[in-house]
């Protein structure tokens, strides 16, 4: 009897260390696979409406799909600026890093909801893209290669790409890159003169510092 109670024990405890490795493989790929690749789709769905609605000519009409919705002229951007929608955020733009194969949606707010959608412009309030000045876009390192996880493997002379909503790309060439702490935003206001410049911000794998990378348009 104490043998049986013994087997039908290690059975069920057995039974239960499968359905957790089920359960934990199971989250693994949902978070590293399956997540990655349906936001990586939304964000290419999103920036191809979103240089369809930028080449619109300022086009008003109520048009929609499920993650942007036509351009409307913003009067606080000037003549030829659009502002564009992406998930109830305004996408200023987006961003292409071709090393990384990133592809992202830019928005103008930061924020827990807007950082877990795409990348966002942190710095300067009111920020217009490709125009002089440094413009600070941050994104978080899920470490699986989704928004700017791999900005590690960036190096200096690395090329990035930002598309504005006046559809205008520039190239922008990688000049420096840093770790600082969280707290250092010593290197926002710096001297472009009168160069746009751009810095991409992320943490570093273990959480503990930011990797800061420093680019100037070509």
């Amino acid at each position: 009897m104490t043998t049986n109670k013994y087997g039908n024990a290690l059975t069920i405890l057995l039974v239960i260390l499968i359905i957790a490795i089920i359960v934990g493989v199971g989250f693994l790929v949902y978070n590293y696979v399956i997540k990655p690749n349906m936001e990586e789709k939304n964000a290419i769905e999103a920036i191809e409406e979103f240089d369809r609605q930028v080449g619109d000519n300022g086009n008003e009409e109520d048009s929609h799909s499920e993650q942007i919705e036509a351009p409307k002229e913003d009067s606080s951007t000037g003549s030829g600026k659009h502002k564009v929608y992406y998930k109830e955020f305004v996408m200023l733009g987006y961003i292409t890093i071709p090393k990384t194969n990133v592809k992202q949606p830019i928005l103008d707010t930061v924020t827990p909801e807007s950082l877990n959608t795409a990348v966002a412009v942190l710095y300067p309030s009111n920020p217009q893209l490709n125009q002089p000045g440094n413009v600070v876009i941050v994104g978080h390192n899920y470490r699986n290669g989704q928004f700017f996880s791999d900005n590690k493997k960036l190096s200096v002379g690395d090329k990035i790409l930002i598309k504005d909503n006046s559809g205008t790309q520039l190239s922008y060439k990688i000049y420096q890159k840093f770790e600082t702490t969280e707290q250092d935003t010593s290197f926002y206001t710096r001297d472009t003169k009168g160069v746009a410049e751009i810095t991409l911000s992320t943490c570093t794998d273990d959480a503990k510092s930011r990797i800061i990378i420093l680019a100037k348009a070509e």
